[in-house]
C-alpha cells in the first residue's frame, strides 16, 4: 500500500455491536443507552417476522411496527413513514432488514431528526453511511447528512441465516462494489484502503461457502464483517460511475438494487482499471486474480447471479437514455465520464458478455 500525499479521514459517531443473537439481546440495550423510550420499528414486508421479533424484544419501548419499506425509497413511502413516526409519538426508529428498510429509516431521520438504530439482515452496507436516497418523479436523488447515520448498528449473523442464496450472492457483490469504488475515490485514505481490501477478501471468501452451505454461521459472520467494512468505505468516500449508473438504473428504470450492482460492477471496473492502478493492485491481492473485472464476472456466474441488464428487465432502447442521464451532471471518477464511454459500459452490461479491460 502506498500512502497518498494528502488525505482526510473523518470518523463518525456510530457504535457497533457484533454477535450472534444480538438483534434480540442487544437492540433494547442500545435503545436504553441512547435514552430512547418510544421506538418505531421499520421493515419491509418480507422482513416483517424478524422485525416483529425485535419489536417484541423492545417490549414497552416499542411504539409500533411499520412494515412498508420499499426498494429505492419512493417519496410516497417516505411520507407514510414520517406520518407513522409522528402518529406513534416516536422518539427514535429501529430499521430491521436490508437497504430498503434502512433507507426508509434514513428518510424518516432526515425529515424528523429522530435517531436511528440499524439492525441489518443483508450485506447492503447502508447502515454504515450518512448517505440517503429518495425516488421521486422517476429519478433517484441522493445526498449526505450526518443526521441519517445510524447511532448504533447491531450486527447479528443469525439474522442472515434466512437470507435466500440468490440475494446472499447479489447483496454480497453489492458490498464489493462499495469497496472497489472507495479504493479509487478522490478522497480515499490509507485506512479506507485497508478496510476495502480486507472487506473484499472476507466477502469473496464467504460467498462460495454460503452457496455451498447457507447455514454456515461462521461464513455468515465473515460475510457480515466484510459488509461492515465495505459499507464503512462507502460512508467515507465519494461515489463514482458505478453507483451513479446503479442509481439511474434503479430509480428511473426500476431495476432491482443488489442485482443491478452485481451485473454492472465488472464492466465499470474494466472501464476504470487503466486509470486506477493502485485500486486494481489492491483488488488483485484481495481476490487472488490478475484480471479483477473478469474474476468478479466469473464469481457471480459461478454463484448463480444474473449476468446481464437484459436479464433484469432493461430494454435495449433504454441504454442510450440511461447513458444520457448518467452523463448529465459531473461527478468524480478515475476516467472522464463521457457519453460514448458510459454507453459502452451499459451496452456490455446489457448483453452480459465477458468484460474486457479498457486500454490504458
Amino acid at each position: 500500500m502506498t500512502f497518498t500525499t494528502d488525505f482526510t479521514y473523518e470518523t463518525r459517531p456510530v457504535r457497533i455491536v457484533f454477535r450472534p443473537g444480538a438483534a434480540v439481546t442487544a437492540t433494547p440495550d442500545e435503545a436504553a443507552r441512547l435514552g430512547l423510550r418510544r421506538l418505531l420499528v421499520i421493515s419491509g414486508s418480507r422482513g416483517e417476522p424478524t422485525a416483529r421479533t425485535v419489536a417484541d424484544a423492545l417490549g414497552d419501548a416499542c411504539a409500533g411496527l411499520h412494515a412498508e419499506a420499499r426498494m429505492h425509497v419512493p417519496a410516497d413511502v417516505a411520507d407514510r413513514g414520517v406520518e407513522a413516526a409522528r402518529a406513534a409519538g416516536a422518539d427514535g426508529c429501529v430499521a430491521v432488514g436490508g437497504g430498503s428498510a434502512i433507507g426508509l429509516g434514513k428518510a424518516i431521520a432526515l425529515r424528523t431528526g429522530l435517531p436511528l438504530i440499524a439492525v441489518p439482515s443483508t450485506y447492503s452496507g447502508s447502515e454504515m453511511t450518512p448517505v440517503w436516497g429518495l425516488t421521486e418523479h422517476g429519478a433517484k436523488r441522493t445526498g449526505r447528512d450526518p443526521q441519517v447515520q445510524p447511532r448504533s448498528v447491531v450486527y447479528d449473523p443469525e439474522l442472515t441465516l434466512s437470507l435466500p442464496v440468490p440475494l446472499t450472492v447479489t447483496s454480497g457483490i453489492n458490498a464489493l462494489a462499495h469497496a472497489a469504488e472507495a479504493l479509487y475515490a478522490p478522497d480515499t485514505s490509507p485506512l479506507v484502503q485497508l478496510m476495502a481490501e480486507d472487506g473484499t477478501r472476507a466477502m469473496a471468501e464467504a460467498l462460495p461457502l454460503l452457496v455451498a452451505d447457507p447455514g454456515d454461521l461462521e461464513a455468515r459472520s465473515r460475510a457480515l464483517y466484510g459488509a461492515w467494512l465495505c459499507g464503512a468505505c462507502l460512508g467515507s468516500t465519494t461515489m463514482g460511475l458505478h453507483h451513479k449508473l446503479c442509481h439511474v438504473l434503479g430509480g428511473t428504470f426500476g431495476l432491482p438494487h443488489a442485482e443491478t450492482h452485481t451485473v454492472v460492477l465488472p464492466y465499470v471496473l474494466a472501464h476504470n482499471a487503466p486509470a486506477a492502478p493502485e485500486a486494481v493492485t489492491a483488488l488483485r491481492r484481495a481476490l487472488g486474480a490478475e484480471d479483477v473485472a473478469r474474476a468478479l464476472w466469473e464469481l457471480g456466474g459461478r454463484l448463480g447471479a444474473p449476468r446481464s441488464l437484459a436479464e433484469l428487465g432493461l430494454a435495449e432502447s433504454d441504454v442510450t437514455a440511461a447513458a444520457a442521464q448518467v452523463t448529465a451532471q459531473p461527478y468524480a471518477n478515475p476516467r472522464p465520464v463521457t457519453a460514448d464511454g458510459v454507453r459502452g459500459v451499459l451496452r456490455a452490461a446489457y448483453e452480459g458478455r465477458a468484460p474486457e479491460t479498457a486500454a490504458a
